[in-house]
């Protein structure tokens, strides 16, 4: 426990240093494929993977988690999640490709059967590497595992836009959906080295099974609140009008879930270790808390005031309907980054019924205003998504709160210092925006906003006392660790 804040804080910036690093690799990726594939490539996929994605929530039906929140993890309860967690990919991987002939008769598009056939495998090779990941995050060996996960993606990356330079269409995005997970799989077990004994059932497994299923119906309710929005549109407006709406999407909420979760993982396995100590735990979640707005509440003026370049820039000319729908849905890029660091809170504290009540609360006002905003197309529904993600902010937070110890004006003060200084840079970024010469191509365009945005941005939070203690604590620990490994 005593050196429990040095290992957070170096495996929090290695994580975030290869979450970097997989950022920008995924970034160039977007960027290549927005120019050698079309909207209709991509809302095929997707309409694909609104379907294998709730699948997805029950792969290892919440195992993970519960295996990191143990105190302790036995050799035969790890075997034992090995096995569990195989057989639900398994099962998984057939429920999809017997499902695929429904899928493609709810679109009513016959090439989605084999795009899905192909797709159900990834159950199974992700199931594979689930306990072995267990291992190493249990251990907060994330160089390790930041390792593993950019050569990964690297080599699904490169086969990706192979396949699409030689005239695959949307099977150059179908085959990173293959390769990412296989690759990962296979770099865990040389990593771990760790061999599975064989199959039992052990005592421990009941109330891990327990968590999971909590955890699983949580995972599952936010995936429904996140994607029915892609499912209804591509029913009823078909591929173009999904393709446009699920780059937008997913160009506005990958810069966060990549931030969130990069920080989540630490924090996560780092909170499990303290929740007997409630006042430890408190102090690292808002820790852990402030460096994620910090980090990702610029993403949201960046995307709100600059969509026309952001899109220009990363998916090309032809990705210019886009740009409406991206702005959007800027919004829900500050409301991803106050509330979903309440789920390590919840999770670390065992809260699973309330996360699960949670989700039903969002799950059934974001079904509700997406039907009403689906007569409108892409950009009724993102509208709508962006509105009902605003509007229940304020109850979902003070819901997740109460009772955890984390009151809510410490929860408001850890955001207080990155809005103001985000307010700041907005208007220095704005007035830069209107200054510049119109002639400038749009990529430099973007780098003179976002620059002048950033610069802004930084030293205000240098300026700000307690950010600025943030900042050189977390250094400290960082060296310390250095120091002490070397």
């Amino acid at each position: 426990m005593q050196d429990l804040k040095r290992r957070t804080v170096r495996a929090g910036l290695i994580n975030v240093g290869s979450r970097g690093l997989g950022f920008v690799i995924r970034i160039l990726a977007l960027m290549v494929l927005g120019r050698l594939l079309t909207p209709e490539d991509y809302g095929l996929v997707t309409m694909v993977t609104a379907f294998t994605g709730v699948l997805n929530m029950f792969g290892c039906f919440g195992l993970f988690q519960a295996a990191i929140q143990r105190d302790v993890l036995s050799e035969e309860e790890s075997s034992s999640l090995f096995w569990l967690n195989l057989t639900f990919g398994a099962a998984l991987t057939l429920t999809a490709i017997v499902a695929a002939p429904m899928v493609s008769a709810f679109y009513r598009e016959p090439r989605l059967v084999a795009i899905m056939d192909v797709i159900a495998f990834t159950f199974i090779i992700t199931a594979a590497g689930v306990q072995h990941g267990v291992l190493l995050q249990r251990r907060l060996a994330f160089g390790t595992s930041a390792k593993i996960e950019i050569s990964s993606l690297v080599i699904a990356t490169a086969i990706s836009v192979g396949m699409a330079k030689a005239g695959f269409g949307y099977w150059a995005i179908v085959s990173m959906t293959i390769s990412l997970p296989l690759a990962m799989t296979i770099g865990l077990w040389f990593a771990t080295g760790w061999i599975p004994g064989k199959p039992r059932f052990v005592a421990g497994l009941r109330s891990m099974l327990q968590f999971g299923g909590g955890a699983t119906l949580t995972g599952f309710l936010s995936y429904i609140t996140i994607n029915i929005d892609k499912l209804l549109l591509g029913r009823f407006w078909g591929t173009e009008a999904t393709g446009l709406y699920s780059r937008a999407f997913y160009l506005i909420n990958f810069p966060t879930e990549n931030l969130n979760n990069t920080i989540g993982e630490v924090a996560f396995a780092a909170l499990s270790r303290t929740r007997d100590d409630l006042d430890r735990l408190r102090r690292y979640f808002l820790k852990g808390y402030s460096m994620v707005v910090t980090l990702t509440l610029p993403l949201t003026v960046v995307c709100g005031l600059f969509a026309d370049d952001v899109i220009l820039v990363v998916l090309g000319p032809q990705w210019t309907s886009a740009i409406e729908i991206f702005r959007i849905l800027a919004p829900t890029i500050l409301v991803i980054a106050i509330s979903s660091p309440l789920g390590w809170l919840l999770n670390a504290l065992g809260l699973i019924r309330r996360g699960v009540y949670l989700g039903l609360f969002s799950a059934t006002f974001m079904i509700v205003g997406i039907v009403i905003g689906l007569p409108y197309g892409p950009r009724g529904v993102a509208l709508a998504y962006s509105a009902v993600m605003v509007l229940k902010l304020v109850p979902i937070s003070l819901w997740a709160l109460h009772g955890t110890g984390v009151r809510v004006r410490e929860f408001i003060g850890a955001l207080a210092c990155p809005l103001i200084a985000c307010a700041v840079a907005a208007l220095v970024g704005f007035g830069v925006h209107s200054l510049r010469p119109p002639t400038l191509l749009p990529f430099f365009r973007l780098m003179l906003d976002a620059g002048s945005f950033g610069a802004t941005y930084l030293a205000m939070l240098l300026l700000i006392a307690g950010e600025k203690a943030l900042y050189l604590d977390l250094f400290r620990s960082a060296r310390t660790g250095a120091d002490q490994t070397a």
